[in-house]
């Protein structure tokens, strides 16, 4: 399903961490030392083929560094790995008021198989997945190595 110019698609704010973790009323639910803290938000009419573009994006961007100090490694490369947070308020619209709306963001019962499919994708690309839990009030701590942040967005299976 193609999207009109204005909508928005699966957006995904990754971060390169030295480490990262997830509670959940206080408990530690996931953590992950070096790799890619990613924030994950699934829009209304995101597909199959938009969470797997993510997926292969997320592990193919070269942001870790050489030997030489240049981020020329993939997540693999450098033995990290991804921890995936749902996060529903990337789909934001704050053109009008004050108030965000997120009548962009996916039902939660479209949304999460979606989640479950790109980290699926990135475990099938060789990469070691955490996930923070679907539906809670989340407290994501974090160190962001570099700091290196980076936006993707993905729309009719393809990362733009």
């Amino acid at each position: 399903m193609e999207r009109s110019p204005g909508e928005v698609g699966l957006r995904a704010v990754l971060q390169r961490v030295s480490r990262a973790e997830v509670k959940v009323d206080g408990e530690t639910v996931s953590a992950i030392d070096t790799g890619i803290l990613a924030l994950v938000g699934i829009a209304e009419g995101d597909t199959v083929e938009d969470a797997a573009a993510i997926a292969g994006k997320i592990t193919g961007l070269r942001i870790f560094p050489d030997e030489g100090g240049k981020m020329n490694r993939a997540v693999t490369e450098a033995g990290g790995s991804v921890l995936v947070v749902s996060q529903f308020t990337l789909l934001a619209d704050v053109r009008r008021g004050r108030r965000p709306s997120f009548t962009g963001a996916a039902d939660p019962d479209v949304a999460e198989p979606l989640l479950e499919g790109l980290c699926g994708t990135l475990e099938s690309l060789g990469v070691a997945v955490e996930t923070g839990r679907f539906g809670a009030m989340m407290e994501v701590n974090l160190v962001n190595d570099g700091p290196v942040t980076i936006l993707l967005e993905a729309r009719d299976g393809k990362v733009g």
